[in-house]
């Protein structure tokens, strides 16, 4: 396996990773996610992807680094997924692990992500990796300006 920072512009973003990251977030088009990327990249927004060995994608992950008066510092996990064909292989554990090592050498404090209450097979593997349940997230939509 080959994990990769891909930078904004990279063809990569759209021929490998997207695909892998509309499993988990279907509405993503090419050009909302290059909308998306080219706003969040500024903010801190990045994107990795894992390859296997015939070169295909089947990992990828949404994340950031983050400053705030609760964890210090911390890398948050916006999007972490495994293309269903690659899962139970190793695929979410390297990609988390890498994760980890990024957020240790950025000095970050603590590593975090959000999971929908639905997504229970996911949070079988998050605790089996040793994260802990620490909060419940709440949201509340708002309606689009429409200009």
């Amino acid at each position: 396996m080959k994990i990769t920072d891909l930078e904004p512009g990279d063809p990569r973003l759209a021929t490998d990773l997207l695909p892998v990251l509309r499993e988990l977030r279907p509405h993503l088009t090419e050009d909302l996610f290059r909308e998306v990327y080219d706003k969040g990249y500024p903010q801190g927004l990045r994107f990795t992807a894992v390859h296997d060995g015939d070169g295909a994608c089947v990992g990828a992950a949404g994340w950031r680094i983050v400053d705030n008066t609760s964890q210090i510092r911390k890398l948050y996990v916006d999007d972490l997924v495994t293309a269903e064909r690659a899962r139970s292989t190793g695929v979410g554990r390297r990609l988390l692990g890498y994760l980890e090592q990024r957020a240790r050498e950025a000095g970050c404090l603590d590593l975090s992500l959000d999971s929908g209450t639905h997504r229970t097979d996911a949070h079988r593997f998050y605790l089996r990796e040793r994260l802990d349940i620490v909060a419940f997230s709440f949201s509340k939509p708002l309606a689009r300006n429409s200009d």
